[in-house]
């Protein structure tokens, strides 16, 4: 067993010393160190040291920090230096040469301006070191691995020779890091930690490390090299080939595209199993005819592989509070659509790898669901791809035709892909409910491969008859209804309704977003005349019957397109519109406003429908005349409805004595329901307990409230059942200035859903039996009045 020493005690040091940081490196004892400081930067931490004794603590700055210093940007320890020379330039920048003597704690900081001053301990080396086989070997392997890495670098001879005559671990440790360029954050442990042998482990292990990644590197190189080789073999063989084609006498245009097509190929990324699909259809590109049409087929197909893109990605814009303030921007309400996107968001954050949802947006026209999707894409920073579905028969427009024949196609899917540029992008079905099927297939089935998460990482496009992932891309549907798309299809997707806007959203969105846009887009950007809120409402109330904004836009752009021709003209642009120039420009109201029922009738009763544009009232009328008992419908009921009305009719009369109707009532008169405007065909499931109000009412000679309206499915035993679409038709009760809705208590999870402004202006009444119905809606007896309701 051998003992070696160490440094030796240093002379009594000051208190406290000047601290210099350094960015660039961790200072280790017994390196000399050069350092370049610019004048005020540091400048002042070494001139105190010269006035003083000399001495100064080098200091490892963590992170980037270009103002004042503080507590956490210095390492807790760093090296004593003493300074050896220093040359002050003409600018007044410093060349400092530095002698590091031993590692220092530091213990406080005294001051950090002008420069910093610090208080440390630990400034001596221990001063023997056993030397155990143990740490022989260990000094052997340090060694060892130094070589390995050091080994082809300049000067390496100098340093392996000096690396042999040291005999100390601690010395050994910090030669080594301060010889192989370490980066300072590899370094910092290494100097602060005290004890020798442990830091001659530390260092062991971290050359262990770099010797690993270092072959690594000599075997990727070697395997590179080799296949440099074998390219630059396959690169003659072709140069060969054109030399023989151009003595033949074949166009040298053919080669130098196939060329091309080559260059596009090396710089795509492609799976091994692609790429050799690639490459066998250019070596029989090589040896086709160029004018053939194999060739042509050839071509398009590599070009379509070269342009696709292959593990592309945009990167996902996860700022919450930004993506929130695009989806504001871009629309007025639709509350819970944008909650649902920021929860993907929030999970996305979390977890990278989260597969893309599938979204349906269902809703009227005009309501936002495509420009919905727009927003998505901008809010992510996403691609934006749209695509219809609507009308679609043929599978081959998803799928891709097999290429078999000239003008043979990849699918619409492929297609959008390669015009986004990348392979997750933001992709609108559009009409996903209008799809078809005939002979030629059924894309509805195709759709479900396409929408499922679990298969569309390797979705097949007949054209290209390779593997595409499709499990990054954010798909997103959008339809009128749900009773069209096929079970299983519309199983894969997460249904947001959007049911429509309220006048006071519309009259909203015009001042957002459709008034500034028609005056841009008609040219009145900087003349735009001013369109006051009364006019605006008039405009809604009578030209438009809609759930969404698509017509009230259109009316929009009619007027601003009037004004614009009027500019155009020469003639002064208005600088208000007003009732009577809409009229003017754009002709008579359209839906003039009907004359609202003020007072409570007998047999008339209103009803709540469900249409593709969104929800209206319906009214029910009821009448008797002189007959035989006969029950008669009209206005285009549909076979539902019709089932309805006899199933209420059954119902009222096997209850007459309840509701004090006299049962020759249905021996001696027919019995006549209506539902007005004749011309529109009605049917669904939920006038039932309309039409039975309508009948207790003429029957029992007591009026119904002309402000509440009603909706919901009846039995034989007089049950109030669920029905769809409350939402929307609530939605129409409101426009229609109806204060009451009774609705079926099955469908009280659904308000739920409402916005807060729907719950405030009505009444919503839950009721399970037609007793309660009649409760709500029919007058007292006393308030009844007189009327004949029959005529025996």
């Amino acid at each position: 067993m051998a003992k070696q020493t160490s440094s030796t005690e240093k002379e009594p040091l000051p208190k406290t010393l000047s601290l210099l940081p350094l960015r660039d490196f961790v200072p280790l004892p017994g390196l000399m160190v050069p350092v370049y400081i610019r004048a005020g930067v540091g400048s002042e931490a070494v001139d105190y040291a010269l006035s003083r004794t000399e001495y100064i603590i080098l200091c490892w700055q963590i992170g980037d920090n270009d103002g004042p210093l503080g507590p956490r940007d210095l390492s807790k320890v760093g090296a004593l230096a003493r300074v050896i020379n220093c040359v002050i330039l003409p600018n007044g920048d410093m060349k400092v040469r530095f002698h590091v003597l031993s590692r220092a704690k530091i213990t406080s900081v005294v001051q950090f301006e002008p420069f910093v001053k610090v208080k440390v301990s630990h400034l001596t080396e221990e001063s023997v070191v056993e030397v155990t086989s143990e740490t022989q070997a260990l000094m052997e392997i340090v060694r060892g691995s130094f070589g390995i890495i050091a080994g082809d670098e300049a000067g390496s001879d100098d340093l392996l020779q000096a690396q042999k005559e040291i005999v100390d671990p601690g010395h050994l440790a910090d030669f080594v890091i301060s010889s192989l360029g370490v980066p300072p954050e590899d370094a910092q442990p290494v100097l602060e930690e005290f004890e020798p042998i442990k830091r001659l482990q530390l260092v062991s292990e971290m050359l262990v490390r770099q010797v690993t990644l270092f072959e690594t590197k000599e075997r990727i190189l070697k395997k590179a090299n080799e296949e440099f080789g074998k390219a630059h073999h396959e690169e003659l063989l072709r140069e060969q080939m054109r030399q023989i084609q151009k003595e033949l006498g074949d166009a040298a245009d053919a080669e130098s595209e196939i060329g091309v097509i080559r260059d596009k190929l090396k710089k795509v990324k492609l799976s091994p199993a692609i790429r050799e699909e690639a490459d066998r259809q250019l070596r029989r590109l090589s040896m086709m005819h160029p004018d053939s049409s194999e060739a042509a087929l050839s071509r398009t197909y590599l070009d379509w592989i070269a342009d696709l893109p292959w593990g592309k990605r945009s990167k996902d814009n996860l700022d919450l509070n930004v993506a929130a303030r695009v989806l504001d921007e871009d629309h007025f309400g639709l509350e819970k659509p944008k909650e649902r996107i920021l929860d993907f968001l929030g999970v996305r954050k979390l977890k990278k790898d989260v597969r893309g949802p599938i979204l349906l947006l269902v809703g009227p026209p005009g309501v936002g669901k495509t420009s919905l999707g727009r927003s998505i894409a901008r809010a992510l920073g996403r691609k934006f791809v749209r695509m219809s579905v609507g009308g679609l028969r043929d599978e081959a427009e998803l799928r891709g035709h097999r290429r078999t024949y000239v003008g043979a196609m990849p699918g619409r899917i492929i297609q959008g892909l390669k015009s986004a540029g990348t392979s997750n992008p933001v992709f609108i079905l559009d009409e996903i409910d209008k799809i078809g099927s005939d002979y030629r297939g059924d894309p509805a089935s195709v759709l479900l491969e396409i929408l499922d998460p679990e298969q569309n990482a390797e979705y097949d496009d007949h054209y290209l008859g390779v593997p595409f992932n499709l499990s990054q891309v954010m798909f997103i549907a959008t339809a009128n209804r749900t009773d069209t798309i096929p079970g299983p299809l519309l199983d894969r997707m997460e249904i947001i309704e959007l049911a429509g806007y309220t006048n006071e959203e519309k009259l909203e969105i015009s001042f957002r977003y459709l008034i500034p846009r028609a005056a841009e887009e008609n040219g009145l950007k900087d003349c735009a005349p001013e369109i006051p809120q009364k006019a605006v409402k008039f405009l809604i109330s009578g030209y438009t019957r809609e759930s969404g904004v698509r017509d009230l836009s259109r009316m929009l752009q009619t007027v601003m397109r009037k004004a614009g021709r009027l500019k155009a003209e020469g003639f002064e642009v208005p600088e208000v519109i007003n009732e009577a120039l809409i009229e003017k420009f754009i002709g008579p109201i359209r839906y003039p406003e009907q004359e609202k029922m003020q007072q409570d009738e007998v047999g008339v009763v209103t009803g709540l429908a469900w249409t593709p544009v969104g929800g209206e009232t319906l009214m029910v009328e009821a009448e008797v005349t002189p007959g035989s008992g006969k029950l008669n419908l009209t206005g285009q009921m549909g076979d539902v409805m019709r089932e309805s009305a006899q199933a209420a009719l059954t119902y009222v009369q096997a209850h007459a004595e309840q509701f004090a109707i006299d049962n020759e009532v249905f021996a001696k008169c027919n019995i006549h329901i209506h539902v007005p405007q004749g011309a529109i065909p009605k049917d669904g499931p939920s006038a039932g307990i309309a039409m039975a109000t309508a009948l207790v009412s003429l029957l029992g000679k007591r009026k119904v409230r002309w402000d509440v309206a009603m909706t919901g499915e009846i039995t034989l035993r007089g049950r109030v059942i669920a029905i769809g679409g409350l939402k929307e038709k609530a939605l129409g009760a409101m426009r229609a200035g109806i204060k009451t809705v009774v609705y079926p208590k099955a469908n009280m999870p659904d308000l739920g859903e409402f916005p807060q402004y729907l719950l405030e202006q009505i009444n919503f009444v839950a009721v399970e039996h037609l007793d309660e119905v009649l409760e709500v809606a029919l007058c007292p007896v006393e308030n009844s009045g007189k009327k004949k309701n029959a005529r025996v």
